[in-house]
């Protein structure tokens, strides 16, 4: 498979983590939208999209919602932050591995389209 994500979770590309368990890894985004930007990704390729989230997968993708409050508490979001995930390519999602955006760290725009 030659996907990005599971090469950083091989450790074939380098990250700047900010978590890691057994099932998630997060890091730093490359291209921060914001002073905090954050993916969070399930290690395992269990989906491409949120298109792809089934009850054979939920379970994991609940463990990850648990995981971004516990790294936005460490941030110090404490005023607030968003959780985005693009499904598709109208949503411009540019890696097939199901992934969520922690952002923070400043006031958000009301306007996301």
């Amino acid at each position: 498979m030659d996907c990005l994500f599971c090469k950083i979770v091989a450790g074939e590309i380098p990250s700047t983590k900010v978590y890691e368990d057994e099932f998630v890894l997060a890091f730093k985004d490359i291209n921060p939208m914001a002073p905090v930007h954050i993916l969070v990704i399930p290690k395992q390729h269990i989906a491409d999209s949120a298109a792809d989230i089934t009850p054979e997968n939920s379970a994991a993708i609940a463990h990850i919602f648990e995981i971004i409050a516990k790294i936005a508490k460490e941030q110090g979001l404490d005023n607030g932050f968003r959780v985005v995930t693009n499904s598709g390519e109208d949503a411009l999602q540019t890696v097939s591995h199901i992934h969520f955006h922690i952002l923070g760290g400043k006031k958000m725009q009301e306007k996301l389209a």
